[in-house]
């Protein structure tokens, strides 16, 4: 119990850097973004695409990270793939064209993939079940501090260096924080690390029983579409949305988008305490509704003064989505954990895949303006879809509520 105590920060810590460096790369491209269509003449389209690759590979390797996890635990599994990812994120700095920072793009993804469901996996281990909520919420919150500085400090540091040195940085980091977790880290405390990892005919037979669960079915929609339009819009779009709207420059770009991250880093931290607290379905859903109305309203195109305000309320609402692991954690057996959070966190990362790449392809659609930018028309269309679709997965998840004692 003693080592039990000890170890446990080490374990948190290593998993909330590797954290931390995933949600800075999800949302690097956002404030970057005039100037990577700048130095490479990419479309909203092409733009949009290449930024969403890294969710299509993220997503693409989570049912068999599923099943790693459940046999070979995240030490080996999330160390390795990390690996990949500083590679990518070298070849992302050094690309000359837009195939290859695709590649790399892709390649940062495959990196990160397995960071959120290994730190579950391995906080499900080293935590009581009553705290994984809290230990949860307080890994999204500190990790997304990652977001926070993919904000106003990579747009002063895209300024001051360019976007590649600073991607030539972040791969060398990701390599470094690879190393130490596969030394330092481990899959579980050593009475728990002794009963070994589920056979793996088990580990395959698990994700069979998960998706023919009708709980799963509830919460796919709203980790796809609430989270999609969450990680799609804050990951890319937020950027060109007010470049285009408001003619502001970057460090003011990074401003806002800074003040939608610290949402979002408040959101995460108080969400697994609101739940562990209160009705999860109820904290989720109201928390989804009031993002509704935060989409609505910057389709609405309001006053300079008052974006700040709702991006704030769409970044604190936003970050609940996540809850929704918990409530996938709750629902399944131990030996299924590793298969039901990798299945809810595949839709999560295929919907922001379809948000950031088809909203590209809508935005495209519309006129560029005299100045050379997107209309207004092309942001409010795309934000009302996302809120409409939102809705629909909010009256399916709500279903939860019925038939049972709150």
């Amino acid at each position: 119990s003693k080592l039990l105590m000890q170890r446990r920060p080490l374990i948190f810590s290593i998993f909330t850097a590797a954290m931390f460096l995933s949600s800075f790369y999800q949302v690097a491209n956002a404030a970057i973004a005039p100037s990577l269509s700048a130095e490479l003449d990419l479309s909203s389209a092409q733009l949009g695409l290449m930024s969403s690759v890294f969710f299509a590979t993220f997503a693409a390797v989570q049912i068999p990270l599923g099943i790693g996890l459940d046999r070979w635990g995240p030490r080996w599994v999330t160390s390795s793939m990390m690996m990949i990812g500083g590679v990518g994120s070298l070849l992302f700095a050094v690309a000359p064209s837009l195939t290859w920072l695709t590649v790399g793009r892709g390649l940062i993804g495959i990196g990160m993939a397995s960071i959120l469901m290994g730190s579950m996996k391995a906080f499900s281990k080293w935590y009581p079940p009553a705290r994984f909520a809290t230990m949860t919420g307080l890994l999204m919150g500190i990790a997304s501090l990652g977001s926070l500085s993919a904000a106003t400090p990579l747009a002063w540091l895209n300024a001051q260096v360019g976007w590649r040195a600073v991607f030539v940085g972040m791969g060398l980091v990701t390599i470094v924080v690879a190393v130490i977790m596969a030394v330092f880290g481990r899959n579980a405390p050593p009475d728990v690390e002794q009963q070994g990892a589920a056979p793996l005919a088990r580990a395959q037979g698990g994700i069979g029983d998960v998706l023919r669960d009708k709980r799963f079915w509830l919460m796919v929609p709203i980790s796809m579409v609430a989270v999609g339009s969450y990680g799609g819009f804050q990951g890319l779009w937020i950027g060109p949305y007010l470049f285009d709207n408001y003619r502001l420059g970057e460090i003011e770009i990074g401003n806002l988008i800074l003040l939608m991250a610290i949402g979002g880093t408040v959101g995460s931290f108080s969400s697994g305490w609101l739940a562990d607290r209160f009705d999860l379905v109820r904290v989720v859903l109201i928390a989804a509704m009031v993002f509704v109305l935060a989409q609505v309203m910057l389709a609405l195109y309001p006053p300079i003064f008052i974006v700040g305000g709702v991006l704030l309320f769409f970044g604190y609402t936003g970050a609940f989505n996540v809850l929704v692991l918990s409530h996938a954690r709750r629902l399944f057996p131990d030996e299924m954990t590793g298969q039901a959070l990798t299945a809810i966190n595949l839709s999560m990362f295929v919907g922001i895949f379809l948000v950031q790449w088809l909203s590209g392809v809508v935005i495209g659609q519309f006129p560029v303006t005299s100045e050379g930018v997107y209309s207004p028309q092309a942001y409010t269309v795309v934000l009302l879809v996302m809120a409409a679709f939102c809705l629909g997965a909010i009256a399916i998840y709500a279903r939860f509520l019925w038939g049972r004692k709150a």
